[in-house]
């Protein structure tokens, strides 16, 4: 059930070499809202992320979290205050097993050193194993992750960003490079954990028909700037956005 909102963007501005890639953009992200961002290349939607995200820093402007200014914080207190993120490429170690990899997250969200033969990893086990039934991944738990196909490579990049069980999931383009019928199934798997979880999630997506089949509210950037936030029916019938994705809908 969406309530108040409880994160805030605030006139949130970034330029690289005098090209500015966020444009005092402001926004507000309710509980339990599934929700997408989308824009053609360049439109500033990535850079919005690590900018909620910590990942970099903004020229100015705030982001509250829970009512916490997350500005100047790392990346990791970020985390630990359950924002969970993904990238465009896929962030995975890619010589260790699954279960490995899916303690990384755990351990991360604990502030604590990977380490295969401390005893929190045999206290963390429970925990690692759920979430590898949570993704679809059990059967593959002692695999290397490079062995793992590219969609369960995906899977197992979500897993790891559920670590900390995060009250807020960014999702950089989650569906990249994967087929359509995995494409689908990627996406019930995040629209079905967040219902679970009680999570809210935020897609970058350039797929029309993914953006349209799931995204509650849709979020349209354009050179930096938002010109367009609603509904998505109401963003399918806006003239701006039409014109913006003339011949792009199929990609």
């Amino acid at each position: 059930m969406v309530t108040a909102a409880y994160l805030e963007v605030r006139r949130l501005r970034k330029s690289f070499a005098g090209l500015v890639a966020t444009n005092d953009v402001s926004l507000s992200i309710n509980r339990g809202e599934f929700m997408a961002v989308i824009g053609p290349n360049g439109a500033g939607k990535t850079t919005l992320f690590n900018l909620i995200t910590q990942f970099i820093k903004p020229d100015h402007g705030t982001v509250i979290f829970n009512g916490e200014n997350l500005i100047g914080m790392t990346p990791e207190e970020t985390y630990r205050r359950g924002i969970g993120r993904t990238f465009q490429l896929t962030q995975i170690f890619r010589t260790l097993t699954v279960y490995q990899n899916l303690s990384t997250g755990i351990f991360a969200a604990h502030g604590k050193t990977f380490n295969l033969h401390a005893p929190a990893n045999v206290l963390l086990r429970d925990k690692v194993l759920e979430l590898a039934g949570e993704v679809g991944l059990s059967e593959q738990i002692e695999k290397e992750a490079g062995s793992l196909s590219y969609g369960d490579q995906k899977r197992l990049e979500v897993g790891i960003a559920l670590g900390n069980k995060p009250q807020l999931l960014f999702l950089d383009e989650p569906t990249g490079g994967l087929a359509p019928d995995e494409c689908l199934r990627i996406m019930e798997l995040v629209r079905r954990l967040s219902q679970e979880r009680n999570m809210t999630t935020v897609f970058i997506e350039h797929d029309m028909t993914t953006v349209f089949g799931f995204a509650q509210r849709i979020i349209v950037l354009n050179f930096g700037t938002i010109i367009a936030d609603g509904k998505a029916e109401e963003i399918r019938r806006n003239e701006e956005v039409q014109r913006l994705y003339l011949g792009e809908t199929s990609r």
